[in-house]
């Protein structure tokens, strides 16, 4: 015992060093698992996640199935919470690390206060931002796409152009139709304002016969909303991301 104790005692530091080291690996890889797991939980609760390339920081934001309003919606539709995108954006203004902001849409509509409290948000936000239809971004959606500083469309992906619908029942007087217009003018009045296309042409798509057959409207797919200026550019998640942090490098530099 007297002897395993002496060769504790005169064992060499460098060697003890390099056994901590080595103790050291394992909580390392445990540390990164478990924020790997927090990373996989948080795109799978909020479909949120923060990406990262030679120290510029993106938050990436994805608004899929139809935008949820202050009615919780089934349990087996797939939503977007605009409370959890809400304070997310609250954060990433916020945030001194995240230095802008991507948008991915495949989205049906949904709520139209919650859509456009979204696009509200995101155009209010100081840093860079861009937006990616993939899928579909179709009714208030429309307005989300176009909140950015820049957006994309893949080539087959579609935007429908549509008058606002009211659930429930409707008191068939003439503060109806008015209550109408002004909903109808505020998704007008902001999507021109955050896109190319005049508000005229932008109403003439939403009131054109013949192309959706149980209502009226327009479908727009990828080259056609560049066209009419709702969408800046034809393009996928590659030249989202470089758009990105083209922009992050111009805004840093100025």
């Amino acid at each position: 015992m007297a002897e395993a104790e002496f060769e504790s005692r005169n064992s060499d530091p460098e060697d003890n060093k390099a056994q901590n080291e080595r103790e050291k690996v394992p909580s390392d890889s445990e540390a990164k698992m478990d924020r790997e797991s927090k990373r996989d939980e948080r795109i799978h609760q909020t479909g949120q996640v923060s990406l990262a390339e030679g120290g510029e920081s993106i938050h990436l934001i994805s608004i899929i199935g139809e935008i949820e309003g202050h009615e919780c919606l089934g349990n087996a539709s797939k939503t977007t919470k605009y409370e959890h995108i809400l304070p997310s954006l609250a954060a990433v203004e916020d945030s001194k690390e995240i230095k802008g902001v991507l948008v991915l849409l495949n989205t049906m509509g949904g709520d139209v206060e919650a859509g456009l409290a979204i696009a509200e948000m995101i155009a209010s936000l100081s840093k860079p931002t861009v937006s990616l239809v993939m899928g579909g971004s179709h009714s208030i959606g429309v307005p989300i796409a176009v909140s950015t500083d820049y957006s994309f469309i893949v080539p087959t992906g579609t935007m429908v152009i549509h008058p606002v619908r009211l659930t429930g029942m409707v008191i068939g007087v003439a503060q109806s139709f008015e209550y109408f217009q002004l909903i109808q003018k505020r998704i007008t009045g902001f999507v021109s304002g955050h896109s190319r296309i005049e508000e005229e042409t932008l109403e003439k798509l939403m009131m054109k016969n013949g192309v959706l057959t149980k209502d009226i409207g327009s479908i727009l797919v990828g080259e056609e909303a560049v066209k009419y200026g709702i969408i800046d550019e034809v393009g996928g998640i590659d030249k989202a991301i470089a758009k990105l942090y083209e922009l992050i490098k111009m805004r840093d530099s100025d």
